[in-house]
């Protein structure tokens, strides 16, 4: 196995240890629909916002979503460097494809 190999077998289990949290994968399923405030992400999970504000730091930091300025508010969506998949229902992580039911 060459160094190359394995530096994405690490980048892979990285990316799935973050999506191993089922908020953050569910954070992650809801924002695949469309860009979305912090708000109306709590209004579907129902946690604490500073629960919440720490899973969406940790998809920032690793490169799942995207934050912009909307006013007063945060708008969150899917980094443009997610590949949707599947009629949106997938996403592609360049190690695997991750599918949603």
């Amino acid at each position: 196995m060459n160094s190359n190999s394995t530096s994405s077998q690490a980048i892979c289990v990285r990316k799935l240890k973050v999506l191993a949290d089922t908020t953050r994968l569910s954070v992650l399923e809801i924002l695949m629909e469309g860009p979305k405030h912090v708000g109306e992400l709590n209004a579907v999970l129902r946690i604490e916002q500073s629960l919440l504000s720490h899973h969406l730091k940790v998809l920032r930091e690793e490169g799942f979503v995207k934050a912009t300025r909307d006013g007063k508010a945060v708008l969150y969506c899917c980094a443009p460097n997610i590949q949707q998949r599947n009629g949106g229902r997938a996403i592609d992580l360049g190690c695997c494809l991750l599918c949603f039911d």
